[in-house]
């Protein structure tokens, strides 16, 4: 068997999983553009890394031919924003899918139709970062919060911050004084 060597970034799908190879690595955090846009920058961010690690195997099914698959591992830790507090919150987003590989479009459509198998088009120039980075969008939460908040909300409406002196008497006791021949403050 001849020496390959698989760029993550350029990956011949068919080989790599033709001759069950494992890839492993770790990515900045920095290198995911889209996913850095849905986090909350913290400094910390900057020394995070994702370390991943893919595999390729061949499945054989009863009655068809050995099938490609991919076995994707990832964990990174992010900041994000509590949606209670508001205040940044550190989440680990760990993922462990598999990926069925067709040869084209049309044989993918049919076997996601088919299936619960995550289906993938098979590519020789297959952009492994990018898979990476779209599994790791799809892992955070919606709403993000902390099991128990650090510290309560800061209200800063005017309103609210305003006193007790300042609140507005109600609308129907000062009806009410009127209709009884007072004067309405």
């Amino acid at each position: 068997m001849r020496d390959r060597s698989f760029d993550p970034r350029h990956l011949n799908v068919q080989a790599f999983v033709r001759d069950a190879r494992t890839l492993e690595g770790e990515w900045p955090l920095g290198s995911f553009e889209r996913l850095s846009t849905s986090l909350s920058a913290s400094p910390k961010d900057a020394s995070r890394v994702a370390s991943w690690s893919a595999s390729g195997s061949e499945r054989v099914v009863a009655g068809s031919a050995a099938q490609p698959w991919l076995q994707l591992s990832t964990r990174l830790e992010v900041t994000l924003q509590c949606q209670r507090c508001l205040q940044p919150m550190t989440g680990l987003l760990h993922i462990e899918r598999r990926f069925r590989f067709a040869a084209d479009e049309a044989e993918a459509l049919r076997l996601d139709e088919e299936t619960d198998d995550d289906v993938l088009v098979m590519s020789r120039e297959f952009d492994l970062h990018e898979l990476v980075e779209d599994e790791l969008i799809l892992a955070l939460p919606i709403v993000p919060r902390h099991d128990a908040c650090p510290e309560p909300l800061q209200v800063t409406d005017s309103s609210a911050a305003a006193g007790a002196e300042d609140v507005r008497p109600n609308p129907f006791a000062v009806l009410a004084r009127l209709k009884e021949g007072g004067k309405p403050n």
